[in-house]
């Protein structure tokens, strides 16, 4: 890779970064994907890649068996990339114009019924600090639907419990509401007027410390989440992959099953796009039809 190509990349992803406001993840999956293809060009200079070589990196990375999805985000990198180079006018035409994602099928995301949700849930001890914080932050993630980054993100200063609130700055740092039940309210109540002191003992908090704490008192990161949820699997007999998205899809689930309108749950979801929202039409549908094969007598 020679110095143009890392300098590029570096103010792309400044560029992504901040001019764009992509979140981290993002930013860190996009220059990864640029930093493969500049690596794969090795001394080819960016500005006279063609629509032919993108095509032939694209024929190059089959081989490594990546998801539709993968390659769809490592095609709209690239994509993103040169529009930006095409921007700054560092190239004349842009290459990537007509190299298109492939489709992705339309997998429905896995969720949990009432029933496993609660078996999932009373399987957590709470008669530990580090336990009654794990209840209560899957309470949380069930009754708000929010992204695990979104609550291992939250500060003092995001609670409006009085009015069943919480703020939370989803992807691209986009600020919203979510609303809590009040059963999650009282979990959350109890953790912070006992439990995150026994956790790690704090004076004088402040509205900008982290709510969900580890021993040493720093933010409890998504990783430790994880791990938590997997614990607890491992202890119950559940024929499913259970990670924290897995709650935003039950929330999400539940929400229109028993009614809720779509662009509510939208917004309540933090999607930019209805189309994202769509999905879960899709599980209330099947589970329908499922109901119908089973009940009616000529449903076959």
């Amino acid at each position: 890779m020679n110095e143009n190509s890392k300098k590029y990349l570096q103010e792309f992803k400044l560029y992504i970064e901040v001019e764009k406001n992509f979140s981290k993840h993002t930013v860190l999956a996009y220059s990864s994907d640029i930093l493969s293809f500049l690596v794969w060009l090795n001394n080819r200079n960016i500005e006279d890649v063609s629509y032919n070589l993108i095509k032939e990196y694209l024929l190059y990375i089959q081989q490594f068996n990546y998801s539709k999805t993968t390659t769809a985000r490592k095609i709209a990198s690239l994509r993103t990339f040169y529009r930006y180079l095409y921007r700054e006018r560092i190239i004349e035409t842009n290459p990537a114009i007509g190299v298109h994602s492939p489709k992705k099928g339309k997998n429905l995301p896995e969720f949990l019924t009432e029933i496993e949700m609660e078996q999932i849930l009373n399987n957590i001890k709470i008669d530990t600090p580090a336990g009654y914080r794990n209840r209560t932050i899957l309470e949380l993630l069930y009754a708000t639907g929010m992204r695990v980054s979104e609550l291992s993100n939250l500060n003092f200063e995001n609670l409006n419990l009085e009015e069943n609130e919480i703020k939370v700055f989803g992807k691209g740092s986009k600020e919203r509401i979510v609303l809590i039940s009040s059963r999650a309210k009282k979990f959350l109540e109890t953790y912070i007027n006992t439990v995150r002191y026994l956790i790690f003992k704090s004076e004088n908090q402040k509205p900008s410390d982290p709510l969900f704490i580890n021993k040493t008192g720093y933010r409890l990161q998504t990783q430790s989440i994880r791990l938590a949820i997997k614990d607890v699997m491992e202890k119950i007999e559940l024929p499913k992959h259970v990670t924290p998205h897995v709650f935003r899809h039950s929330f999400a689930t539940k929400l229109l099953e028993n009614g809720a309108d779509l662009r509510v749950v939208q917004e309540l979801l933090g999607h930019s796009s209805i189309s994202n929202t769509q999905i879960y039409t899709h599980i209330s549908t099947e589970r329908l039809r499922h109901s119908y094969d089973i009940a009616h007598p000529r449903a076959n």
